[in-house]
């Protein structure tokens, strides 16, 4: 009897053909980013409940989650399924998989993400451990692996297969995270013509345009593609977060906090912690600009207060101490900073969130109530000396850029302005399209007493603004 494949010709040693159908379904939801890969991995089960590479599937959703309730009643399913099943019996690849899916368990993001680059070498074309091991250089912020990770196999792939598309996609934001922001673009756009409904592509164009500041090109680019990227999938509100920030830039707060009331925080919000994150995060940069926005603080603080209770991942940890600041609620925020230093207390070598903590994580939420309490010059202490690794605790460069901006606002407000004009030089050196940078450009040859300069550099800002 010939053995079972998927649906990218790869071997499967286990699994009813019904089972392998709902596998295969769930694997394209899962590229598209839409809620039906929940279900299809379901029915996977249901099909075969000791389908391995069905029940890896279904601990893998979770455990990307970010959610520690989550996290935990996938990782006690993926017990039990151990417990049923013998894996000597099963193929070399689903064995792989199993030890990856272990490393995650135990909360080893970087153990997990090394064995499956391992199984992305032997078989370049299991979609799973690609898209699995994207998503893991991306909560560890490790740029060269998003880029090469699926560089790596795109030669075992053609355009005739159905998810090429969804493998430019990925390999357009690794290259947009490194730094290729004109392979991105080009990348990127191809991913999108390809498949339209492509919402990880189009995130990656939409993140080059954002890092070089092109915010009018993003603004049309986004409105043309609305009907792809605005519905129907776990991304909407990301996407959504996006072309807030470009309407930041545009100078349009109104019409960044209409899209904070519609859609980041708004009568459909999941409460999940990836919504919650990017609602901080817009509300934040406003925070940093002093736009007082306390009420919809107060109810972002709300909706972190459950999950932040314990540490799980250091960059939501981050997200929620945010919240708790613009709430004036210092208090919850010093006991989730006095929570996570207790955690360090007992070492745990295998689990990347407690050095994400340690390097990244607390010092950046020292420096958030710090800021809080108008202390500028401790937010400079701890910022400065982590700012060229703060990638450690995972996020994009757009996400972490909220961190480089309370630097700088702080280096601005507690007069340190060799540093801030270190760091002004090096963001228009960047993007010198960007109206912020040319902004705080201006706020630094105030404070340096350059009147002449200021006044341009606010006039270049404004005809960048133009339409």
């Amino acid at each position: 009897m010939a053995m079972k494949t998927d649906e990218h010709g790869l071997a499967l040693g286990a699994g009813s053909s019904t089972a392998v159908e709902h596998y295969d379904n769930a694997i394209h939801e899962l590229l598209h980013f839409r809620p039906e890969v929940d279900v299809e991995a379901k029915r996977a089960l249901e099909a075969d409940p000791d389908f391995p590479l069905g029940n890896v599937l279904s601990a893998y959703l979770e455990l990307l989650s970010t959610e520690p309730d989550g996290a935990r009643a996938a990782a006690e399913r993926f017990r039990r399924f151990r417990s049923r099943v013998d894996g000597s019996g099963l193929l070399a690849r689903e064995r792989a998989h199993l030890a990856a899916l272990e490393r995650l368990v135990k909360g080893d993001f970087l153990g997990c993400g090394r064995l499956l680059g391992r199984i992305s070498e032997e078989y370049p074309r299991d979609v799973l451990a690609l898209f699995v091991g994207h998503q893991i250089d991306y909560f560890t912020g490790d740029a060269r692996a998003l880029r090469d990770r699926v560089g790596g196999a795109l030669t075992a792939w053609s355009e005739t297969d159905r998810h090429f598309g969804q493998l430019l996609g990925m390999y357009a934001f690794g290259l947009e995270e490194a730094g290729h922001y004109d392979r991105s673009e080009e990348v990127g756009l191809r991913a999108v013509g390809l498949d339209p409904k492509d919402v990880w592509g189009i995130h990656a164009v939409v993140h080059t345009y954002e890092m070089q500041g092109r915010f009018r090109q993003g603004i049309a680019y986004m409105d043309e593609r609305l009907t792809n990227w605005s519905t129907g999938t776990f991304f909407n509100v990301h996407a959504w977060w996006h072309y807030a920030l470009y309407a930041l830039e545009a100078g349009d707060t109104a019409r960044a906090l209409e899209i904070y009331d519609a859609v980041l925080h708004g009568p459909d919000s999941t409460g999940t912690a990836m919504e919650l994150l990017d609602a901080a995060a817009l509300l934040w940069r406003l925070f940093l600009e002093g736009d007082d926005q306390t009420a919809r603080w107060n109810a972002l603080a709300d909706g972190w207060a459950s999950k932040a209770r314990e540490p799980f991942y250091a960059f939501n940890d981050m997200h929620a101490v945010m919240s708790f600041v613009g709430a004036g609620r210092l208090g919850d925020a010093d006991r989730l900073i006095a929570d996570r230093e207790a955690y360090l207390s007992a070492p745990l070598p295998d689990v990347t969130n407690q050095a994400m903590t340690a390097r990244v994580g607390l010092p950046v939420c020292r420096a958030l109530v710090a800021f809080g309490r108008g202390d500028h010059t401790t937010v400079v202490d701890l910022l400065a000396p982590i700012r060229h690794h703060v990638n450690e605790f995972g996020g994009s460069h757009a996400q972490r850029d909220a961190v480089q901006k309370t630097l700088l606002e702080a280096a601005l407000r507690s007069r340190r302005l060799d540093l801030a004009r270190v760091l002004v030089s090096e963001r228009i050196s960047v993007r010198p399209s960007s109206p912020f940078n040319w902004l705080k450009h201006a706020d630094v040859a105030e404070a340096l007493g350059d009147a002449a300069t200021a006044t341009t550099a606010r006039t270049h800002a404004m005809k960048l603004r133009r339409p």
